[in-house]
Formats: C-alpha cells, sequence, structure tokens
C-alpha cells in the first residue's frame, strides 16, 4: 500500500517506553522498527477495520433473529425490543469517561479489552441455550414418543383426563429459570455495549495520529468501508442460521417433524453469537501488541490520489480531523483535569442546545435515526408475519437488499457534498429533498399487506356452536389441550385451526420425499370430506408483495441516507470552531438516548397492541401467536411515517432559518457598501467561516 514508514528520530524513540513495545521487551533498535508489522499504520488500519466488521456483526446479528428468540423464550414484542435497545444504556453511560481519557491511555490496549468484553457478550448471548431444556415445539407430547406424534389429535372425552392448563404443572424452578435466561440476555447486552465504547472513537484518533496528514482521509475511508459491510453480513449470517434447527446439537430421539416454514420453527439463533464472538475474538489478538506510540507516516501514498474521490466522499476534512468529525467524544478536553471538565460541560451544553441549526438537524437526525432503529429490529418480523415467509429469508432480503441501499445512499451524499461543494443552503435543501421523496415512498407501503386469514376461535368463529361454551358440534366429543399450538391448514376454505384437535382430526399421516417429510392430519369431522389436512399456518395469498415492499423500503433508505453526510456538514458549519468537537459529542449521545434506546421499545409496544392471539406460560402473558395483520401493518409503517414527517419537518425549519439569515447577511452587506447591486451567492462552504452561520 505504498511506502514504508521511515525511522523515528531520535525524540521518538526516546518516547517509546519498554511497556509500549509487544511483549514488553526493550526499544527495537531501527532495523527491528523497520520490520515490525505493528509499528505500520496501514497494518492497524487492517486490523481495526476487520475488528469493527465483528463487532457490528455481533450487536446487529440479535436485530436478525429478534423473531426466534421470542419464540423460543416467550418474550413480547416490547422485552425483545427493550433488550435490542439495552447494549446502548451501557455504551452511553461510559463514553464520557472515554472522552475524557482521551489518547492518556495506551488505546491499542484498551480497545483490545474492550474487543475481548465484546465477545465474552457473545457467548453469554448464547449461554441461555445451554442451560435450558430441549425446545418442546409440543409441550403436550408425551415424554416417552416423538414430539407431535399422537398427543394433539382429538381423543374421547371419556378415554383422557379433562385438560387442564399448563400453568398447574408450573413450578418454581421454571419460572426462576425463565428469569435467569432474560437476566442473562440483558447483562449480556450491557456487557456488549460497555466492550463497544473504545472500539471506534480511540481507533479513529490512534489513526488520525500517526498517519500521514494526507493518508488519513483515505485509511478512515477504508475504515468506514469495511465497517459498513457488518449489519448487512449480520442479516446474512441469520439467515444461515435459522434454517437449522434450534437442538442441532441435541436433536430428540426419533427427529422431528417440523420444516422452516411451520410457526412453531425455531432456528439455531444462539449458533450465530458463537461464530461472531470467534471472529471478535481472533480480530482483537493483535491489539495487544500494537504500541502506545508508533513513528508518524512521513510519506503520501502513492496511489491516494486515485482513490481520493471515493475516500473523500465517506470522510471529508476540509475544517476539522477525521476523528473529531466521527466521535468528537475522544478529544473533548485533554488538558482538563476531571473537576474542569465537569465544570466546563454543562456550560458548552447549554450554548451549543440553544443553537437553533444544531438542535433542528439533530431532531431531525433522532427522527431519522428512530425510524431505522424500529425497522432494523423488527422489519425481519413483520415480513414473516405480514408475508408468512420464512426468517431465514426474511433476513437475506434485508441483508442483500436494504443494507447496500442504505450504504450506497451515505457514499452518494457524501459524494454531492464534496464534487458540488455544498455550502449549507443547499446541505438543507439536499436533506429536505431526501426527506421528502422518503415520505412519499412510504405511502404505497400501507398498502402493501395480506389481510389476516381465519382463524377458528381467534378471528373466525364456525356457525355450527352448542350451547354457552361455544364449543363446535363437530369436536365436542373431543378432549382439546388448552394451551397446545400445532396449526393445521383447510386448503379448501382457508381456515386455519389451533391444532389437529380442534379440526376433529383422529389420525396423522407422514409422506417422506427425498428432502424432506410432510405431515398431514386425516379423518377430521371439522373439515368437510375429513381432510387430509397438512400441518402449518395456510400460505399467504399475496406473498408475492414481498419483493415489491422491500423495493420500495430499500430505496427509501437509500433516500433516508442521502441526508448523512449533508446534515453533518450543517452541525460542523453552523457551531462555532472551539464547539465543534463537543457538539459532535453531544450529537452522538442524543441520538443514543432519544433514538437508538427508545425507539425499539415504542416499535415493540405497538406491535404488541395489533395481538390477537397470546400463549400463555405459567400464568404470564409469552409470545404472541397470531397479530391482525392489518392492524400490524398500520401501526408500523404508520411509527415509520410520523418520524419521517418529523424529519421533513425539522429540515424545513433548518432551511428556512438558513434563508432568513442569508438574507438578514446580505441586507447588511448591502447597506455597508453602497452601490452593490448582487452579492455573491452562498453556495461554497470552505469560503464561508463557520461563525457566520451561528444564530
Amino acid at each position: 500500500m505504498g511506502e514504508e514508514p521511515q525511522m523515528p528520530d531520535k525524540d521518538t524513540k526516546a518516547m517509546m517506553s519498554t511497556e509500549d513495545t509487544p511483549g514488553g521487551k526493550a526499544s527495537p533498535n531501527p532495523q527491528d522498527l523497520r520490520r515490525s508489522v505493528f509499528y505500520n499504520i496501514k497494518f492497524f488500519v487492517l486490523c481495526h477495520s476487520l475488528l469493527q466488521l465483528a463487532q457490528l456483526m455481533i450487536s446487529g446479528y440479535l436485530k436478525s433473529s429478534i423473531s426466534t428468540v421470542e419464540k423460543r423464550f416467550g418474550l413480547s414484542s416490547q422485552t425483545s425490543g427493550l433488550l435490542a435497545a439495552f447494549n446502548e444504556v451501557g455504551n452511553t453511560a461510559l463514553i464520557v469517561f472515554v472522552s475524557y481519557f482521551g489518547s492518556r491511555v495506551h488505546r491499542p490496549r484498551l480497545i483490545g479489552y474492550g474487543a475481548v468484553l465484546v465477545a465474552l457478550a457473545g457467548l453469554l448471548m448464547s449461554l441461555p441455550h445451554f442451560i435450558s431444556e430441549p425446545y418442546h415445539y409440543d409441550r403436550a407430547s408425551p415424554v416417552d414418543k416423538p414430539q407431535d406424534f399422537e398427543a394433539s389429535l382429538c381423543q374421547t372425552k371419556t378415554l383422557v383426563p379433562a385438560p387442564t392448563p399448563s400453568n398447574s404443572s408450573c413450578s418454581s424452578y421454571m419460572e426462576s429459570q425463565h428469569l435467569a435466561v432474560v437476566g442473562i440476555m440483558f447483562t449480556a447486552q450491557t456487557l456488549l455495549g460497555v466492550g463497544s465504547v473504545p472500539i471506534q472513537p480511540f481507533g479513529i484518533s490512534y489513526i488520525d495520529d500517526f498517519a500521514h496528514n494526507s493518508n488519513s482521509p483515505l485509511y478512515l475511508g477504508i475504515l468506514f468501508a469495511v465497517t459498513m459491510m457488518g449489519p448487512g453480513m449480520a442479516y446474512g449470517l441469520g439467515g444461515l442460521m435459522l434454517r437449522l434447527y434450534v437442538d442441532i446439537d441435541r436433536m430428540p430421539e426419533g427427529g422431528i417433524s417440523l420444516n422452516s416454514k411451520d410457526p412453531r420453527w425455531v432456528g439455531a439463533w444462539w449458533l450465530g453469537f458463537l461464530i461472531s464472538a470467534g471472529a471478535v475474538a481472533l480480530a482483537a489478538v493483535p491489539y495487544f501488541f500494537f504500541p502506545r506510540e508508533m513513528p508518524k507516516e512521513k510519506h503520501e501514498l502513492r496511489f491516494r490520489r486515485k482513490v481520493l474521490a471515493v475516500s473523500d466522499s465517506l470522510v471529508s476534512k476540509d475544517e476539522e480531523s477525521p476523528s473529531e468529525k466521527q466521535d468528537g467524544l475522544v478529544q473533548i478536553a485533554p488538558d482538563l483535569t476531571v473537576i474542569q471538565f465537569i465544570k466546563v460541560f454543562p456550560r458548552v451544553l447549554l450554548r451549543t442546545l440553544r443553537h437553533p441549526i444544531f438542535l433542528l438537524v439533530v431532531l431531525a437526525q433522532v427522527c431519522t435515526s428512530s425510524m431505522v432503529a424500529g425497522m432494523a429490529t423488527f422489519l425481519p418480523k413483520f415480513l414473516e408475519r405480514q408475508f408468512s415467509v420464512t426468517a431465514s429469508y426474511a433476513n437475506l432480503l434485508i441483508g442483500g437488499l436494504t443494507i447496500p441501499s442504505a450504504i450506497t445512499g451515505i457514499v452518494v451524499g457524501g459524494i454531492v457534498v464534496k464534487r458540488l461543494h455544498l455550502g449549507p443552503m443547499r446541505c438543507g435543501a439536499l436533506c429536505l429533498l431526501g426527506a421528502l421523496f422518503c415520505l412519499f415512498l412510504s405511502l404505497p407501503l400501507f398498502f402493501m399487506g395480506c389481510p389476516t386469514h381465519q382463524i377458528v376461535g381467534v378471528t373466525h368463529q364456525p356457525r355450527n356452536l352448542t350451547g354457552p361454551e361455544l364449543v363446535p358440534a363437530c369436536r365436542e366429543r373431543c378432549s382439546c389441550p388448552l394451551d397446545d399450538f400445532n396449526p393445521v391448514c383447510d386448503p379448501s376454505t382457508h381456515v386455519e385451526y389451533l391444532t389437529p384437535c380442534q379440526a376433529g382430526c383422529t389420525r396423522r399421516v407422514s409422506q417422506e420425499t427425498l428432502d424432506k417429510s410432510q405431515v398431514f392430519y386425516t379423518n377430521c369431522s371439522c373439515v368437510v370430506g375429513g381432510g387430509p389436512v397438512p400441518a402449518g399456518s395456510c400460505d399467504s395469498a399475496c406473498s408475492h408483495l414481498v419483493l415489491p415492499f422491500m423495493f420500495l423500503v430499500s430505496l427509501g433508505a437509500a433516500l433516508a441516507s442521502l441526508t448523512h453526510t449533508p446534515s453533518f456538514m450543517l452541525i460542523l458549519r453552523g457551531v462555532k470552531k472551539e464547539d465543534k468537537t463537543l457538539a459532535v459529542g453531544i450529537q452522538f449521545m442524543l441520538l443514543r438516548v432519544l433514538a437508538w434506546m427508545p425507539s425499539p421499545v415504542i416499535h415493540g409496544s405497538a406491535i404488541d397492541t395489533t395481538c390477537v392471539y397470546w400463549a400463555q406460560s405459567c400464568g404470564r402473558r409469552a409470545v404472541c401467536r397470531y397479530y391482525d395483520h392489518d392492524l400490524l401493518r398500520n401501526r408500523f409503517i404508520g411509527l415509520q411515517f410520523f418520524f419521517k414527517t418529523g424529519s421533513l419537518a425539522c429540515f424545513a425549519l433548518i432551511l428556512a432559518i438558513l434563508r432568513q439569515q442569508d438574507k438578514e447577511e446580505r441586507t447588511q452587506v448591502a447597506v455597508s457598501i453602497p452601490g452593490l447591486q448582487q452579492q455573491q451567492p452562498l453556495v461554497s462552504g470552505p469560503e464561508k467561516k463557520p461563525e457566520e452561520y451561528t444564530a
């Protein structure tokens, strides 16, 4: 990647203490430095790109398997949304300490310790699988028979005792086990947030400190380009892992009769955490060998100019260092004591928040981030429920379409700002157009979905009812488990039954084919002709709409991402130069506190309100079995529409304020310079000082 860094001078070699060298050995001589790969900033860029890729993969993997975790452990969407947001708690709580310590610590080692903590959090996330009982998709099945054998069939009431709710068989051990599992996952998410704190900011500042000034934007551009693939790889990994059965390591005797389309199917959600944790652990190893300080690069890379267009679209360095721009909290007041830092922080915070442009840009980004956080967490589940697709296919769609579209939008936005030299006015206009078209694209989504199919006892009541108990006459002789869930579908009427027993079925038939096993139920008294009826839910009547739906979602994601760079430039050019670093840090904190933490909980709570049939476990409400599809679509897309509208309103106000400021400046110049008829329009960012845009 170009020329090797030059040898450090005497002062540089004197700064390298024994503890800063790999393995704690004495400082190496110049020949050793030339050969040591750990004194090469390019190798650090490579290692940090891989580490951030693996770290984003492990933090995004939970979102790809959120619906599977819900089914496995009986969680509501509100609880799973809180779980997904909990890693922001540890991250937000410690980010200020990172801002204070800055470059006073051994940054590579601290990055390594953080990565080890992230890997341990990934292992802890998979622990519930190993301490829990094997997954029983048919809770009523006898222990000495294969699951789903006869337990769900219609049996005469005189031959079996009256069914009792499974709550009576609940023990304090089962309830404590459930609480332990949930507690472990929340603890793991907190540790994941804590471990992630030093990784990005310390890595960015380390690169910026020891790379050549001309090479730093290129290195950071490579870093961000690689790490952007992390979320997409997380969804891709989820798509692969959820094709495998959850208990692949302890398959029940006699096998299983489920396929991935069955609503009771639970994929190997835990396996992805193990793979991601292993990748993070491997990527953490080199950081314990990098020195605290290394020789600064002396020469510009030969091919830098050829790739400058790509790098500058991702990282602009016309007014501030990339380390300040990406995470301003890293470099806040490095010479202040803790007391001085605490004293100066509130004053600068209030001064920054009183700035109208900064406040409105942050509110617009809060709305956009809330939309992204809710979509990233629950879009796979929405696709599963709305279009009856498998969890694996939903993840592959998101990882293959939506994530690349968002990345493309960020890159295009950066290129437009850089190449056209957009000033604040045109940056605001670009943000407004992106938000406006993104809002328009969400309108057709309200009408692209499937109605709730008929489910006996839930959304559809048969006509042949007898007595006040509303038990259909066709199955009044059956003794059906009250809380069993083994759905079957009557293909002739497209009506679904919760169990074969509720359809009055008395026999089970399994048809073996080359690649799978299909289960049918026969002698069904509630089905015209007696069956056979296939196991599993009824297929969706509009599953063909999933691809057009995802196309619109992906296009909207690209347009929303288009506003990322120009909105960032509005902040950098809208506050005082001395407040830029802290302003960016405050921005990141507000986005975490106001968007990434509450948004998954808000979306999960909205989804829970559309549930029409809850499973019960030990007297508590567990996972939702069926949703009202129309209500689910209107509320989920409605929340997205609400946040997009808020973002659009903020950008409109920003543009109005910028126009007013520009008008006032023109008037002042015209008064101060008599005879001036026309002023230069406000289009060039570098020619306009940041102080001129302050309130």
